[in-house]
């Protein structure tokens, strides 16, 4: 059960959600006055937001209500709706959470024209407008209240004694302070927050306003009430700007922490994001303030589907059929192959035909590698997978496909049986070699790495029950840096969080390179593959190592092979050192990623045949991703 909400903040510090509005018009919904209509039209979508906040860390979510109070919903032809969409709000709200996250019931302004006129109807109707909302949210069940973004003090303080005159439920008031840690009107936060506790609230702040450095003012100028009150804190993602016909909102999730930090040390107990804030920002500020999670217990889907477990329940039962299928006793071997530039696949099939009879588990598909245009990696995937019945792997990128094509992609490798996926970002659709060419983005790998994770519990992003759950293995990319690690770590790591599998390297050239990410990375319960690339020249050495990011080739290696007139012999040099690079790894890594150079797979099928004949085991690790290993030692 949830403590009392003042007690708990007596000493410790509570993580709230990040913005609903703006989030669901980064999804694609317009911007409007009444996104609360969206709990009782697009209800699996509210809480499909409500749970990526809580998966994302945060320990109070806020209702879907902002703006649900009569004044505000007559405007948009919705008073009819009031209570629907308010009780619905705190329904979806309170499923998402389940009993260990606190519901704030959240009321904005009224929507009415201040200063009021000086007639008694006018603060009897602000009074109702109030009283109605409040009502309805406590009817449905939350935790406190929470007034946020009032402009007005006079507004604030007779929403918050309508609330005292009905409930003794928690207050949480909120204004906004553009700057100078004042309101619009000029009224200093002090003097906001004295009489926000003066007319009954429980935890007085800021939120909205022009971004993190005015909330951090206005945290200072309210920081002498720290011994009386817990004080609150929700920044926008800074102050936006239109990009393109959108509204963009600038801060990182990076930047953001350090302010917040600074909230926290005058006294911020209660914290979050409001808007431009998406629960990557909230994972970022759980991860970075030491914020510890609560344990959560997850509700099934919004329309009451059994079938379906909670998310923490369902995260790691499962290791996707790649990996499940994975002999047990020797060492992995994912071998990639490019799509042709053009429409003559036989080859590539040829080449996965062979690559199999030489001992590779799996064929790895790049998704328009470079961004040059190749032939679809789904299709082509299909067709090896069922011709020479061999796993295969799809590269799947954020940059060709916004979240409806990513969406029907993955259903569509379902379909089809596809067993791995690897979810990447993408190269820059700069590059490209064909005309017009503009990257999508809609996501980037984190967020595409979850929506794979979400298919695989049977839902879509939205929320929404899919009557079949996917069994992907969810692969992606990682590009070790000895010089600077731990950035590429705490990726990492956050991407296991969202369900990541297994793990593909850039090539990597240097046997302790390779040794030293092994053991930076040996706490996450991944198959990591570094990659190994055979090089075929001295000049394709060169061009590596100086024009394609995230490649670093030793400078012994290059000269070496210039040592050598002839392309022929480089390439036998280059060849046996890749041989000599595998053997020296081969007692501790998880797996090894063959990349044909080139797409010439008689290379990567010979080294495949030596790595057979030299029966490497590896570290091991597969056995407890293998459903094989599992199977075979039960039948001993």
């Amino acid at each position: 059960m949830k403590p009392n909400l003042s007690d708990y903040l007596l000493d410790k510090v509570l993580l709230g959600d990040g913005a609903i509005g703006t989030y669901l018009y980064s999804k694609g919904l317009e911007l409007g006055k009444d996104t609360e209509r969206f709990n009782i039209s697009e209800p699996d979508l509210i809480y499909s937001i409500h749970e990526e906040y809580i998966r994302a860390g945060s320990q109070l979510i806020e209702t879907n209500t902002f703006g649900a109070n009569r004044c505000k919903l007559e405007e948009a032809g919705l008073d009819s709706k009031l209570r629907d969409i308010n009780l619905t709000g705190v329904l979806l709200a309170k499923r998402a959470a389940g009993p260990d996250i606190y519901v704030a019931g959240s009321i904005g302004p009224s929507g009415m024209e201040f200063p009021l006129s000086t007639g008694e109807t006018s603060v009897a109707v602000l009074q109702e407008t109030f009283r109605e909302q409040i009502e309805l949210l406590l009817e449905g069940g939350v935790d406190l209240l929470l007034f946020e973004t009032f402009t007005h003090l006079e507004e604030l303080i007779l929403a918050i004694k309508t609330a005292r005159s009905i409930t003794d439920t928690a207050i949480v008031a909120q204004m906004a302070y553009p700057s100078g840690g004042k309101t619009a009107a000029g009224m200093d936060a002090l003097t906001c927050g004295e009489a926000a506790l003066a007319a009954g609230a429980d935890v007085v702040g800021g939120n909205c306003g022009r971004g993190v450095s005015s909330l951090l003012t206005a945290i200072e100028h309210l920081s002498p009430l720290r011994d009386k009150v817990p004080l609150s804190a929700f920044p926008n993602a800074g102050f936006p700007e239109i990009v393109g016909h959108r509204m963009v909102y600038p801060a990182e999730p990076a930047y953001m922490v350090k302010s917040l930090a600074a909230m926290i040390k005058l006294g911020a107990r209660l914290v979050g994001g409001c808007c431009g804030t998406t629960p990557a920002h909230i994972h970022e500020f759980q991860q970075h303030l030491k914020i510890k999670r609560r344990p959560l217990m997850r509700s099934a889907d919004v329309q009451g589907d059994s079938s379906l477990q909670s998310v923490d329940q369902k995260r790691g039962q499962t290791n996707g059929a790649l990996l499940e299928n994975l002999p047990g006793d020797q060492l992995p071997i994912i071998v990639e192959l490019d799509p042709p530039t053009h429409l003559a696949v036989d080859g590539v099939i040829e080449g996965a035909r062979v690559l199999k009879e030489s001992g590779a588990n799996a064929i790895s598909l790049g998704e328009n590698p470079l961004a040059i245009l190749r032939a679809d990696n789904l299709s082509l995937a299909h067709l090896i997978h069922e011709k020479l019945d061999i796993q295969t792997i799809i590269h799947l990128t954020c940059r060709d496909r916004n979240i409806l094509g990513l969406q029907s992609q993955i259903m569509g490798a379902h379909l089809l049986g596809i067993s791995g996926i690897l979810a990447i970002t993408g190269d820059p659709a700069t590059s490209s070699d064909q005309p017009g060419t503009s990257g999508v983005f809609d996501l980037k790998s984190f967020g595409l790495i979850r929506m794979i994770d979400l298919f695989n519990q049977g839902r879509n992003l939205a929320g929404k029950a899919m009557k079949a759950q996917t069994h992907f293995s969810i692969g992606g990319a990682f590009s070790f840096r000895p010089s600077r690690p731990e950035v590429q770590i705490r990726r990492l790591e956050r991407k296991a969080e969202l369900g990541l599998k297994f793990v593909m390297t850039q090539p990597i050239f240097d046997a302790a390179e390779i040794e030293q990410m092994m053991e930076a990375v040996n706490h996450l319960e991944l198959l990591v593959l570094p990659g190994i690339f055979p090089l075929i020249s001295a000049r394709n050495a060169d061009f590596l190592h100086n024009e394609v990011p995230g490649i670093a080739i030793p400078e012994a290696l290059r000269k070496k092979l210039w040592h050598y007139d002839k392309v022929e012999d480089q390439r036998k040099c280059a060849l046996d050192y890749t041989r000599q690079l595998m053997s020296d790894v081969s007692t501790f890594v998880d797996g090894l990623y063959l990349i044909s150079p080139l797409n010439k797979w008689e290379v990567t099928a010979e080294l495949t045949r030596e790595i057979r004949e030299a029966g490497w085991q590896g570290s091991g690790r597969v056995k407890k991703f293998s459903k094989q290993d599992a199977e075979g030692s039960m039948q001993e």
